[in-house]
């Protein structure tokens, strides 16, 4: 245990490290900053600058870096190192507060979806001081935002950083209707569970579609998939037990509280789940988590895949997103109380939280949606497009007693009146029984289970916080000037429930007859795919919430909106391209070199022996003629749609046509590919099979 605690943290300029080498009223100062956001004066900036640098060169550094998370990829960086040119000819090392503050790396290659002109390179990163700096790879990394020349956001994080500010103005207000003065801010915390795949790197380096895009394009099943389950929470196996404790300790190093890690569902997949921690280092964490993970499977040989359906037929990856409010008091506010006061808090959070995702829907389910997430979504081992929330049979027969005034009828039998009575304990077990539920209530937080493996988890926490606080902002200006504050809050909570309990569903989501419910009876939304998705996100409704609390500017969401269908098609684009290339020059020589070495075996058996030989190869030889001819058609068909694709400029319409037209038409091409698999010889097949792929790691 010493030695882990020895390890953890010990790359990361945390607190301990500020505290103890920082001077007092330095860090004092900073601390300020970091809990309440007042600006850090310049003085200030460069004490700690020499502080941090003189520290990290103890823990080998040469350079510095603004690491950043740019709106297409896991992060981006661009190192500088610490020395400046003496008067003698050597150098010195120098780092001061201007270049810890701010950073101006060229804008110029990254989306921007019309912000700025292609032109105008300049762009500039922030400081984050809530998210702690840290070294890695002999350089010194500091969390950053990332913005335009004009003060735009080009970034993950700056809108992640305005929306907890949003929550946590809204939320204070709430509490202080509570009496609740003690409190300065509310937190919102996540902990994000990550899956992934661990392949060979030997059979990934044979795959043209892995490399390219992350994914399998074509590949028959094998004859043993997941259907025995007994991979989930299997014995590990050694080699990958040698990843996974390699992987913890440089996690542990960069202080990400990685706890749980466990076999999942299919075949060569993994999860790893943190300690939550407040939103924004989280998601520092889990992109991190992310590059740590690739860096760490290098050096074992093998290979980490994070896309979301890296396999047809098997299950997915995804991540969940742990999230809940707590205050700077340690007071979690999604944890039912043992007080009439405290239940009536508990109650008008949860309200708040229903409502924000039956409003806001849309938005948590485009936040999700990509490409590679659509594969996901709706596929029986993940939650289906169409968003509820779970709340377990207990909590939705309190809500339900609330909502008709009349007795509750579990442990015990009362009118469920709010400042007046102790809200029924509940066993927090039976508050997670269904997993196939998008949004479900875990007993102290919700857990959105909609997000994919290799997404930031910023998006959906910004529209969560953003929404939430909607909620909240609505309670506190009809709360504030109410009378009768418990009969105003009994009121509101009522009708909240009557008016959102549509988006609460306890059943089985990946039922047929739940989608038909929810669409035709409920009138929820069910966005199957990212073009059906994104375009909610110039909605009006929406614009007027997000920019309300300043979260986004009107012309930042029409960028990221345009972003996200670009990267969509692009990505569809790129997939496409390579289907082609592999069915042109590895599949249909395969198959056509085997019908060939078939077809001479039975001539010259044929010319040996008589014409009665050979029934077995010559119904080979036609199937496989067949199969080339479908293989060769269905090829023709995609090329013509990416011809008819590339004439095409409007990124929604496009989008849309990539939807409609170019994915059918993958479809139809990797059918006969992997047919044709199944009756040739391994060792004529072009490429590792999903047999080799999900089982070649001992």
């Amino acid at each position: 245990m010493s030695t882990v605690n020895a390890l953890f943290g010990s790359m990361v300029f945390n607190e301990g490290v500020m505290q103890s080498r920082l001077p007092k009223d330095t860090y004092k100062s900073l601390k300020k900053t970091i809990h309440t956001g007042v600006p850090l004066d310049i003085s200030i900036a460069n004490v700690i600058a020499t502080v941090m640098k003189e520290w990290a060169i103890e823990k080998g550094a040469t350079h510095y870096t603004h690491w950043f998370q740019p709106m297409t990829g896991i992060t981006a960086e661009k190192h500088d190192s610490f020395i400046t040119p003496a008067d003698d000819g050597a150098v010195i090392m120098e780092f001061s507060g201007k270049e810890l503050i701010k950073g101006e790396p060229d804008a110029s290659s990254f989306p921007s979806g019309g912000l700025r002109a292609t032109f105008e390179a300049r762009g500039y990163t922030a400081w984050d001081p809530t998210s702690y700096a840290f070294v890695k790879d002999k350089t010194l990394y500091i969390p950053t935002a990332f913005c335009s020349y004009g003060g735009e956001a080009l970034d993950k994080k700056t809108p992640l950083l305005r929306s907890m500010e949003a929550l946590n103005k809204q939320a204070l207000r709430i509490l202080r209707l509570f009496g609740r003065h003690d409190a300065k801010r509310v937190y919102t915390t996540v902990g994000a569970e990550q899956e992934y795949f661990l392949i060979d790197e030997k059979l990934y380096k044979q795959r043209k579609d892995l490399i390219y895009t992350g994914r399998t394009l074509f590949g028959a099943k094998p004859p043993k998939g997941q259907e025995l389950e007994d991979h989930y929470f299997g014995a590990i196996k050694p080699r990958v037990a040698e990843f996974m404790a390699d992987l913890n300790e440089e996690l542990w190093k960069l202080g990400v509280l990685a706890k749980t890690e466990h076999n999942e569902v299919a075949p060569a997949q993994h999860e790893l789940a943190p300690i939550f921690t407040t939103a924004n280092i989280a998601t520092d964490h889990n992109q991190l988590t992310m590059e740590v993970m690739k860096k760490v499977a290098a050096r074992h040989g093998l290979v980490c895949l994070l896309h979301e359906k890296p396999f047809d037929g098997v299950n997915g990856s995804g991540k969940h997103n742990n999230w809940s409010l707590c205050t700077d008091t340690g007071v979690n506010l999604l944890k039912p109380g043992d007080t009439p006061h405290q239940n009536a808090r508990f109650l008008l959070f949860l309200c708040a939280v229903i409502q924000a995702v039956d409003d806001y829907q849309d938005l948590l389910r485009l936040s999700v949606a990509t490409a590679s997430n659509d594969h996901r979504l709706g596929a029986n081992e993940a939650p289906p497009a169409v968003v509820s929330i779970f709340l377990g049979d207990e909590l939705t027969a309190v809500l339900d007693a609330i909502e008709k005034d009349a007795p509750y009828t579990g442990t015990e039998k009362i009118v469920m009146k709010l400042g007046a009575h102790v809200l029924p304990r509940f066993v927090r077990d039976t508050t997670d029984r269904n997993r196939t539920s998008p949004f479900a209530f875990t007993g102290n937080r919700f857990e959105f289970r909609m997000v994919g493996s290799s997404d930031s988890i910023a998006c959906c926490n910004v529209m969560l916080n953003t929404a939430v606080a909607e909620s909240l902002r609505q309670y506190a200006d009809e709360l504030e000037k109410a009378d009768d504050f418990e009969g105003t809050l009994h009121t509101l909570i009522q009708r909240t429930i009557r008016t959102h309990k549509r988006i609460v569903f306890n059943g089985n989501g990946y039922d047929d007859a739940w989608i038909e419910e929810a669409t035709k009876v409920r009138g929820l939304l069910n966005l199957r795919t990212t073009p059906d998705a994104l375009p909610y996100l110039t909605a009006a409704k929406n614009v007027e919430m997000l920019t309300r609390h300043k979260v986004y500017s009107g012309s930042e969401l029409k960028s990221r909106c345009e972003i996200n269908l670009d990267n969509y098609r692009k990505t569809v684009h790129i997939e496409a391209k390579t289907m082609l290339d592999m069915a042109r020059r590895e599949i249909l020589p395969a198959v056509t070199a085997y019908a060939d070495t078939l077809a001479l075996g039975v001539n010259a058996r044929r010319a040996a022996v008589g014409a009665s030989v050979g029934g077995y190869e010559a119904r080979q030889i036609e199937k496989l003629s067949a199969l080339s001819e479908k293989i060769d058609a269905a090829a023709e068909e995609l090329e013509t749609a990416l011809d008819a694709y590339h004439a095409m400029s409007e990124v929604q319409s496009s989008a849309e046509f990539i939807r409609d037209s170019v994915l059918p038409k993958m479809a139809a091409l990797r059918a006969p590919c992997d047919a044709a698999e199944k009756l040739i010889p391994a060792k004529s097949w072009p490429f590792p099979t999903y047999a080799e792929l999900m089982f070649g790691v001992k």
